[in-house]
């Protein structure tokens, strides 16, 4: 066999459309199997049965990548020229913030090669696969094209297979497609444009055989798998630049070309103008850089991110990347995954239809917890025991109680469902003994068994029935009575359907019992023996609503944020469960994956904001529903637990990762990881994220003048000629102080009020429009005016330049202080006791900077690094009275500012932060 044939053979185009026979003999292969030395010839063609290792970059370039910002670039280039001019304290400072945030930066980086690592993990260790016409385990990494594998209960599938054989089996995909049940596999070919939920002839790598058995051929293998794809699509969906790096970037390109614009102009005006030495020039327009640029700007974000992280942690939302905090806070659509996100992941039994009434159920999951209740006909009576008589006995699963109280599941999760509303309805097994069963089958869609009744054993009156569950139309074709309040009567089979039906159209999945008296010596059940049935009723299973999550929607909804269902289930499901969350209305348009998949993206686009229930989706469908919502400028945030949610939680604005169920792929791929796996959460999260917003921008509001003070003061002193006020290295003294200090203290501030009633901030602008730059600017003259004022005013009266500037230095830091008590309510006044209380953080960085501030006027090795004196305790009043002035001034502005923005504008401006 050539190599060209032999390549030829490893690859089948849409196996599950196409008979088994003809898969087989595409691939080479047989029934039988390959030979050792045929699977080693494909292994070397095909490759080992992984998914491929991403290419990582060097750690060392990982970490400089980390410097490429607009703003360090500046600051390195300072920190180079005074260490050429020997100013080395200024450059052990500069060179100490560009290299803390790079560490800071590296340190939380990696989250893609993370996700790829969990989806590899996935894949099944050993597989049983026929060689050389026996069945032998081998490594998985070794199966190829043309295996043959061998399923059984509780393997993981361990590549993708078109099934040749399979005897009930049923496979839990639901990491792959979402839907809450077991899917039934079948032979026969489908429809080639079928979904990943709909190829019943398939049996994909990385699900869980749930029951029975089969065999199947290896059609694709690594990266070729259903999940080799996810892998490539969560590699090239790329993660996007959340809202405020976007914005910090912008910020720094516009501050950097007005820095270097203002320091070419002071250099030619001091040369030009007044004559002044070139060196001292170079050494007036570093102090001058460096005053302007925010190099605690950097810190400053990453500290009250991590600051709340740490708050968002307490609130069971576990953040992986820092950025990402503030993203979650301008979501404007979030889209959910139904199962196990907005459901329970728990099937429960929600009505129950007997010949006589109808039964509404309470409670939820897998607690044996609630009431049966009748809605029509009287009180409950023998229908409803004959029929959860049949749940509990012609069932396989097991409800069991662990110590810490809490139940769960072993078995299926419909009859699991079962199990729990006959515990509801106080109906147990007893001491039935089952004598024979029929399994389940795809083909038949119902299971029968034969059981003996407790009193019987032998006994004079012993009985045996045939108890059967299944698909109603199934049953309904074998049923010639239904269950009476006389005995049998004639079933009345437009009854039937109109009651499936209703049933359906509420979403539920609908179940049917029935039961047929046998002799006492039947010990046997078949096909054939299940005729002339009595039909005993209905019951409707759902995977219900998380109580919270319908709470949690509408708050979304009154925080203007759309939420939208992208889920793998059906239709009619989908839309039930959003019109009982609040999600959409029952009349809600919804669109399923084949319709979408006919969409072009141009077309998607023009709809995306109007649907709310996406249904059958595949990982591909949610990329485009999230890059349509984004095209639109949508702040997007994807929920999600299973591997097909990885791709589209790392295209997504903000990933958020369930971590209970969610798969290891899936968390790693998010920027949010939910410890308690449910919905109201985010609703938290999204709060914290416009908390930690607003005190960002109130922190920067306050920084920004620090720097505009103290740059301006060296603007103005080249300008005019005059003695500089400052010194460079007594400029990142102030810096430093009040950014270590003071801006640390508004990231503790509290939510401000109405904080959920507001919609979204606009995720494109700057992250300082010009009315805040102006609002900036205006506080800078007032502060750097004020330190202008000390400095020329003491040195006119006689005092020392070294002692004016010490006084100088003094008047910035309290005058920066008292602007902070200005910016913890930015759109409303601060003149009220609501200033003094709320954040303690607000005290004790003020107490900081006074200690700080007298050291550095006290101690004598201070006055060696910074040049500074010390201060007579008189020097002190004429700084503090000014700030007091700075106060009041700065809240006259507001008030200006807040007659010219009517209160209206207020919530949906928030000052840009602060509503």
């Amino acid at each position: 066999m050539t190599q060209q044939l032999t390549e030829a053979r490893l690859t089948v185009d849409r196996p599950w459309a196409q008979p088994a026979d003809d898969v087989l003999a595409q691939l080479g292969a047989d029934a039988a199997g390959l030979s050792t030395a045929a699977a080693r010839e494909r292994l070397a063609l095909a490759g080992p049965n992984r998914l491929p290792e991403p290419v990582r970059r060097p750690a060392v370039v990982r970490f400089l990548s980390h410097f490429n910002d607009t703003l360090i670039y500046i600051l390195l280039g300072a920190a180079v020229i005074k260490a050429l001019m020997g100013d080395w304290v200024d450059f052990s400072v500069i060179m100490a913030v560009a290299i803390i945030n790079a560490v800071i930066g590296f340190i939380q980086e990696g989250r893609a090669e993370k996700a790829l690592a969990g989806i590899r993990g996935m894949l099944s260790a050993d597989a049983s696969a026929r060689r050389d016409g026996g069945w032998v385990t081998v490594p998985s990494a070794d199966l190829v094209p043309g295996d043959v594998v061998r399923l059984m209960p509780g393997d993981k599938v361990p590549a993708d297979l078109r099934l040749l054989q399979a005897f009930q089996l049923r496979v839990d995909e639901s990491a792959l497609t979402g839907e809450s049940v077991p899917s039934s596999k079948r032979l026969d070919a489908v429809a080639p444009d079928a979904g990943v939920g709909d190829r019943a002839s398939m049996a994909f790598s990385g699900t869980i055989v749930s029951a029975g058995q089969g065999r199947g051929v290896v059609t694709a293998t690594g990266s070729d798998t259903e999940i080799g794809r996810i892998q490539s699509l969560a590699d090239e969906a790329g993660a996007l630049a959340t809202p405020l790096t976007r914005q910090l970037d912008g910020f720094g390109r516009v501050l950097t070309l007005v820095i270097l614009a203002m320091a070419a102009v002071m250099l030619m005006i001091g040369r030009f103008l007044h004559g002044m030495p070139f060196a001292e020039l170079v050494s007036a327009a570093i102090g001058f850089a460096v005053a302007a640029i925010p190099e605690g700007l950097p810190a400053l974000v990453t500290i009250t991110l991590a600051i709340g992280v740490q708050q968002m942690a307490r609130h069971n939302a576990i953040t992986r990347k820092l950025p990402a905090v503030e993203a979650l806070g301008s979501v404007t659509t979030v889209c959910s995954d139904k199962t196990g996100t907005l459901t329970r992941n728990e099937m429960t039994v929600r009505r129950v239809v007997t010949p006589l009434a109808d039964y509404d159920v309470s409670g939820i999951g897998y607690t044996p917890e609630g009431a049966i209740v009748p809605t029509t006909g009287g009180a409950a009576g023998a229908d409803l025991a004959a029929v959860l008589s049949v749940g509990t006995l012609c069932n396989d699963a097991h409800i069991v109680r662990a110590d810490g109280g809490s139940w769960s599941l072993v078995g299926e999760p419909t009859e699991g469902a079962l199990k729990v509303v006959a515990m509801k309805g106080g109906v147990s097994s007893g001491t039935s003994r089952r004598v024979a069963v029929l399994p389940f089958d795809s083909a038949n869609k119902l299971m029968a068994t034969v059981n003996e009744s407790a009193h019987s054993s032998g006994a004079a009156g012993a009985s045996r029935a045939i108890l059967v569950k299944g698909a109603p139309d199934r049953l309904l074709e074998r049923s010639l009575t239904q269950r009476g309040a006389d005995g049998s009567e004639p079933l009345d089979l437009v009854r039937w359907e109109g009651a499936v039906a209703e049933l359906s159209s509420q979403g539920l999945r609908v179940l049917a019992a029935a039961r047929k008296p046998v002799r006492a010596a039947t010990d046997a059940v078949g096909l054939d023996d299940l005729i002339d049935l009595e039909f005993l009723g209905l019951w409707g299973i759902v995977d219900p609503p998380r109580p919270e999550a319908i709470a949690a929607i509408a708050d979304c909804h009154a925080a203007g944020i759309r939420v939208k269902m992208i889920t793998g289930d059906h239709a009619g499901t989908a839309v039930a469960i959003a019109t009982e969350m609040g999600l959409a209305g029952a009349d809600a348009d919804v669109l399923t994956g084949a319709e979408l998949e006919a969409l072009s993206q141009e077309q998607l686009k023009e709809v995306v904001r109007d649907v709310d229930v996406y249904a059958r989706t595949s990982p591909e469908h949610k990329i485009r529903i999230v890059r349509a919502l984004q095209s639109h400028g949508e702040v997007v945030a994807m929920t999600g637990d299973g591997v097909n949610d990885a791709p589209a939680l790392t295209r997504a604005d903000v990933g958020i990762a369930m971590g209970i169920k969610g798969t290891e792929a899936t968390k790693e791929a998010a920027e949010f990881v939910l410890a308690d796996d449910n919905f109201a959460t985010i609703r938290s999260a999204i709060a914290e994220g416009r908390r930690i917003y607003d005190n960002l921008r109130k922190s920067i509001v306050f920084l920004l003048p620090t720097n505009g003070a103290q740059s301006l003061v060296i603007l103005v002193a080249v300008l005019f000629g005059l003695t500089l006020p400052l010194t460079s290295v007594q400029v990142l003294w102030v810096n430093m102080v009040t950014a270590v200090t003071l801006s640390l203290a508004l990231a503790y501030e509290p939510a401000e009020r109405g904080i959920m009633r507001r919609p979204p901030r606009p995720s494109g602008g700057p992250i300082i429009d010009g009315r805040e730059l102006g609002f900036v600017l205006a506080v800078s003259l007032l502060i750097g005016g004020a330190a202008m004022g000390v400095f020329y005013g003491v040195v006119a009266a006689g005092v020392d330049v070294e002692v004016a500037r010490t006084e100088a230095v003094l008047m910035l830091a309290l005058g920066q202080l008292a602007y902070l008590f200005n910016c913890r309510f930015l759109s409303r006044s601060s003149l009220t006791t609501d200033v003094l209380r709320g954040n303690r953080a607000v005290w004790w960085s003020a107490l900081a900077l006074l200690v700080l501030q007298a050291i550095y006027t006290y101690v004598p090795f201070m006055h060696v690094l910074f040049d500074a004196r010390p201060l007579a305790l008189g020097d002190w009043v004429l700084p503090v009275v000014l700030s007091v002035a700075i106060f009041l001034a700065v809240e006259g502005l507001k008030a200006v500012l807040r007659v010219r923005q009517p209160s209206s504008r207020v919530a949906a401006a928030s000052f840009k932060g602060a509503s």
